[in-house]
């Protein structure tokens, strides 16, 4: 009886309606999985999601009940963990096969493992460690400096897989971490003039010839059968929707092929083309809860990692949310970022999970 009433009370310390709306954000994103497997008759993606789906809730359940002052306490484990990751990523050049003119996974099997999902949750908790113990001097340079570096180490190595996408979501954590840290506005500002020029810069020596296309058709879309095609049938996609959808199965762009990656970068114009504006607020709605809740993980936070965790983890939920809508919409170029919780792909899947289930053990803990 003792026993029971321990388990009892230790359910009751979860936020359920945290966990609620993770589930129906993955149950959203399997059920477009399965209506886009229809036509293509393929089930496999289908199938090996609720697969990752079920690893990633047992692993965001294990880690909601491991103290997550083991983080902030241990500083060779963060650094293992951070090294690993940079191993794997430089694995890839190596090992990994070139998909579409990128190295960006490795191939298990059936499965695909991408190293850059882990990475982005190791950063967060590397971050959130470096600036809890020295927030109050952040007005010092090197400081900024250096949690800049263990961030462009990793985001160097992404970039030359190519993955420009990924690189962007590694700066918008860094800089959503350096903002709730305090930094100068002063400081902040030399940061942008360095990101402008490092852009600019980069579109001379380092973007390839397909980035530079993706880019030039998004401001000037020339192209509708070639580089431009992509956001136009999404664009289309998302118009044909309406308000009710065209039903789960009936979406004739996704249906028929017309629409490039239904299940991975233009799921949103799946989702909008099958269930239309109602689907799309039911979406946006759990985007919403989920928010509220992590919000209320950081304000509550008594100490500075768990509220650092937190804001990294939501700087890179609403950043990748953000960059997924507007490629899809046609208002930003198409770079590669998945939907969270709701798009196709194991790795993305179970570093999420893990993810919510430390900010879980957060809430939890006093």
């Amino acid at each position: 009886m003792k026993n029971s009433m321990v388990f009892l009370n230790y359910f009751k310390k979860f936020d359920w309606m945290l966990i609620g709306s993770i589930v129906l954000l993955c149950s959203f994103g399997l059920l477009s999985i399965y209506s886009s497997s229809l036509g293509r008759e393929d089930f496999t993606n289908f199938q090996k999601q609720i697969l990752f789906f079920i690893i990633g809730l047992v692993l965001m359940f294990i880690l909601s009940s491991i103290n997550w002052r083991i983080f902030r306490e241990n500083s060779y484990l963060i650094l293992i963990l951070y090294f690993t990751c940079l191993v794997l990523l430089i694995g890839l050049f190596f090992f990994a096969p070139e998909i579409r003119g990128v190295k960006s996974w490795y191939k298990v099997g059936n499965f695909s493992i991408d190293p850059m999902e882990f990475i982005k949750i190791v950063l967060i908790i590397l971050l959130a460690k470096y600036f809890s113990t020295r927030h109050v001097e952040l007005y010092q340079i090197r400081h900024i400096l250096l949690s800049g570096f263990y961030v462009f180490i990793p985001a160097l190595l992404i970039f030359l897989q190519p993955d420009l996408g990924s690189v962007i979501i590694l700066v918008a954590l860094w800089v959503g971490v350096l903002i709730i840290s305090g930094i100068k506005l002063r400081h902040f500002l030399v940061l942008l003039l360095i990101g402008v020029l490092f852009m600019g810069s980069a579109w001379i020596f380092l973007l390839k010839d397909y980035q530079k296309d993706r880019l030039i058709s998004f401001v000037s879309p020339t192209d509708p059968l070639g580089s431009g095609w992509s956001q136009i049938q999404s664009r289309i996609a998302i118009g044909s929707g309406g308000i009710f959808g065209e039903g789960i199965g009936s979406g004739s762009q996704t249906q028929y092929g017309f629409l490039p990656e239904p299940q991975t970068d233009f799921i949103f114009a799946a989702i909008a083309e099958e269930t239309g504006l109602v689907g799309v607020f039911i979406l946006f709605l759990l985007y919403f809860v989920l928010f509220w809740r992590i919000f209320k993980i950081i304000f509550s936070s008594q100490s500075n990692f768990p509220r650092l965790f937190a804001t990294g983890f939501l700087a890179i939920l609403i950043s990748q949310i953000f960059i997924h809508i507007g490629m899809d919409l046609g208002l930003l170029p198409i770079i590669g970022i998945s939907l969270p919780l709701v798009s196709y792909g194991g790795s993305g899947l179970i570093a999420t999970l893990a993810a919510l289930g430390i900010l879980q053990n957060i809430k939890n803990s006093p």
